[in-house]
């Protein structure tokens, strides 16, 4: 059933599972090969919930994140204050060691969107960044 998974079904679904609190190593496992070979596909916002989901589970999967960390590069000029902060957040809170140049590219997105962060935003930001 995951090969007719599109980018919005995976994000959904790890989502999902995050949320609920349940961890499914087998799942996280799976999707996650599947999300590599459909990250083409994968927009911001389905970017920042899928390492949303894999941290908030624990569940590192250091190739995807490798190669979402280069996608969310592709991709960041469509990125909002949310989608920001939870993949920095993200790749902290799981222990991703990200390229100093591409958290300076966040950051640097952060500030030309900074009047969109909510308090929360940038607290979170801020963490993920200290």
């Amino acid at each position: 059933k995951l090969d007719t998974f599109t980018s919005q079904n995976i994000a959904n679904t790890v989502w999902a599972f995050a949320t609920a609190g349940h961890s499914s190593p087998k799942l996280f496992d799976s999707i996650s090969h599947k999300a590599m070979k459909k990250l083409y596909a994968f927009n911001s916002q389905e970017i920042a919930n899928t390492v949303w989901a894999y941290a908030t589970v624990g569940h590192f999967s250091p190739k995807l994140f490798d190669a979402i960390s280069h996608k969310a590069m592709e991709k960041l000029d469509s990125f909002n204050s949310q989608n920001i902060a939870n993949t920095v957040w993200a790749f902290a809170t799981i222990g991703y060691k990200v390229a100093s140049t591409k958290l300076d590219a966040f950051v640097f997105k952060a500030t030309s969107v900074i009047e969109e962060f909510k308090i929360q935003g940038i607290v979170n930001l801020l963490w993920s960044l200290a």
